[in-house]
């Protein structure tokens, strides 16, 4: 493995690692989200607009580093 692809893999783990906590911190200690109102506290909101973020930031980062780390195994 080349280190740009490690780089990209633990980049990549990262970020969908913050949102997929963000995402949990919703649901456990921010209150919860109603189908019709969103999270109940500033907090909540927060954490969603912050798993929105990452986690297809995060997604699209490991895929790239699977693609990439595929790559790399056919040279």
């Amino acid at each position: 493995m080349q280190p740009d692809t490690r780089k990209l893999l633990r980049t990549g783990f990262l970020i969908f690692g913050t949102g997929v906590i963000a995402a949990a911190l919703i649901f456990t200690s921010f209150g919860g989200i109603t189908r019709h109102q969103g999270p109940h506290t500033n907090l909540g909101w927060l954490s969603l607009m912050l798993a929105m973020g990452c986690l297809p930031t995060g997604f699209l980062t490991l895929l790239l580093a699977a693609v990439k780390l595929i790559g790399d195994r056919h040279r």
